[in-house]
């Protein structure tokens, strides 16, 4: 490949990337980045379509399948380019989680042959991921999902999460009655649940079952008569767990004391550093000047939704500061954004070859 269309690839890589991050796409309008990212593949001649749930669908070589998400979390950072320290630095919301992810795979996908998978819905339920997982036929070989971890970092796994909502109600009566109300079980539930879970302090994040009440609203009825507690909550759930087993603990705890309805479901995943998939990375990011970087993430991807329905080896890749999601500041240097297309495509041409 010649210095002048190394050039032309990367300004395009890089026009891709900031088209993207310049259209809103909070979870639920995903549809005018979709448009830009088809028009991108049909640019270049590829099968392409944007399927009933709004997923952008790119079939080809099931030898590796890219996906990242399309969506991001709601924020309005003015979009611009600047210089850095390192060179121009592009600012705007989701320009880390994970449209950088998103457009690196894209191009990634055109250069190489490889099978690409935009997802909605990934910052909410998965609901992309789910839907396109019930609604293929055949596994790929390997998955790389997109979500920020450097360029030089790979990451193997992620805890699982359970969700949902506790209600309760009692009689109501004079506040000067022994008796729990509503709100008491309520409390007493989840600090029951917070003491089951309590971990030391030298047992790494990854490794604890983390439970986060997230909501929660009580007090007496209108007519009067009762008073009512719900409260949203979240557990966080390390791969030494399911999250059966982490449901069973919370649900032992009710002991009357209301009840939970459990509304969102995710398995932790934590895959082998030994995988060919993981060792092309590390093969790819020596070769590029890195020293690879193994990683575990304390929170829940579609990695987690991949790894529970396909029997493939899979990891998470893509440029920027992981610590800078969902931030006011979020932002992405671009020359990593570049480096990272250039390992996506070693990593993805070593997988190919050996799978031919």
């Amino acid at each position: 490949m010649t210095a002048a269309v190394e050039s032309s690839a990367s300004e395009e890589a890089r026009e891709l990337l900031i088209d993207l991050v310049r259209i809103p796409s909070p979870t639920g309008e995903e549809r005018e980045a979709a448009e830009r990212l088809a028009a991108f593949f049909e640019a270049h001649d590829r099968k392409v379509w944007i399927d009933e749930i709004g997923n952008v669908r790119a079939p080809a070589n099931d030898s590796v399948l890219l996906t990242s998400h399309i969506d991001t979390v709601p924020g309005d950072i003015p979009v611009r380019v600047e210089d850095g320290e390192d060179g121009e630095v592009l600012w705007g919301r989701g320009s880390v989680d994970a449209t950088g992810a998103l457009a690196a795979m894209a191009v990634a996908a055109v250069d190489t042959g490889v099978s690409f998978l935009g997802v909605v819905g990934e910052e909410v339920d998965s609901r992309g991921s789910r839907f396109a997982i019930d609604d293929r036929d055949t596994v790929p070989d390997a998955v790389i999902n997109g979500e920020p971890s450097g360029w030089d970092g790979v990451t193997l796994g992620y805890r699982g999460l359970l969700a949902g909502t506790y209600v309760a109600t009692s009689e109501s009566g004079h506040s000067s009655r022994p008796e729990n109300n509503a709100i008491q079980d309520a409390i007493a539930w989840w600090s029951n649940i917070e003491d089951e879970f309590e971990a030391d302090e030298w047992e790494p994040v990854f490794e604890r079952v983390t439970p986060k009440p997230t909501e929660m609203d009580g007090g007496l009825t209108d007519d009067g008569l009762s008073v009512e507690a719900t409260m949203d909550v979240q557990l966080r759930i390390p791969p030494e767990l399911s999250v059966e087993e982490v449901r069973e603990i919370a649900d032992g705890y009710l002991d009357g004391m209301g009840s939970v309805h459990w509304k969102d479901k995710v398995e932790p995943v934590m895959e082998s550093p030994r995988t060919e998939i993981a060792r092309a990375f590390r093969v790819s990011i020596r070769n590029a000047g890195g020293d690879p970087r193994l990683l575990r993430k304390t929170g829940t991807s579609d990695m987690n939704v991949f790894a529970d329905h396909w029997d493939c080896p899979i990891v998470t890749y893509g440029p920027g500061d992981s610590d800078l999601d969902h931030a006011p500041n979020e932002h992405l240097s671009l020359a990593e954004y570049d480096r990272s297309i250039d390992v996506l495509e070693s990593v993805t041409e070593r997988l190919t070859g050996e799978n031919e």
